[in-house]
């Protein structure tokens, strides 16, 4: 039996606290989302993003494959972005992520998904991860690549994205 994403215990870094999002969140969470750089570039997000889209996003499908982490700015406890883990078949995890334009440029995407990493790392040792990136998507492209990714060279399973695979070692 595999161990279920939403089980998984809350990460801290330096600067940020990370956890399994709650419907208790739903607010914040749109808040945090309902900006067009965000919708216009994530597939399964609507315009405007609503409060009922953030509570099914929350509640996944009830598998526990699926799971949104909540990313924290620890000094004042601000939800700054998300963190997607998806359970792919029995060898593969992908993850994805967003940040609020507010929170672009810091680093602190890179130290969320880094992060992030590690603990799929501890959990889930045997497992390829994998994400998806367009390559025009510079600031996205780097920061896979600063943790550790590389292209594969293979197309995504979403159109004009390229797959990235992560290395142990980056």
């Amino acid at each position: 039996m595999i161990q279920l994403l939403a089980a998984q215990s809350p990460i801290e870094t330096r600067r940020l606290f990370l956890r399994v999002l709650e419907v208790a969140d739903a607010e914040a969470f749109r808040v945090m989302t309902d900006e067009p750089v965000i919708t216009d570039n994530i597939h399964f997000l609507t315009t405007p993003f609503t409060l009922a889209d953030a509570q099914r996003l929350i509640e996944g499908d009830g598998g526990g494959r699926d799971c949104f982490w909540g990313v924290w700015r620890r000094d004042n406890f601000t939800l700054i972005g998300t963190v997607g883990t998806h359970l792919k078949g029995t060898d593969e995890i992908e993850i994805g992520y967003w940040f609020a334009g507010s929170a672009h440029g810091h680093g602190f995407g890179t130290e969320a998904v880094a992060a992030m990493l590690s603990a799929i790392r501890e959990v889930y040792a045997d497992r390829q991860i994998l994400a998806e990136c367009r390559p025009e998507n510079n600031a996205s492209w780097r920061l896979l690549e600063k943790v550790g990714f590389r292209a594969d060279g293979r197309d995504g399973q979403r159109v004009g994205r390229r797959r990235l695979v992560h290395s142990r070692s980056p």
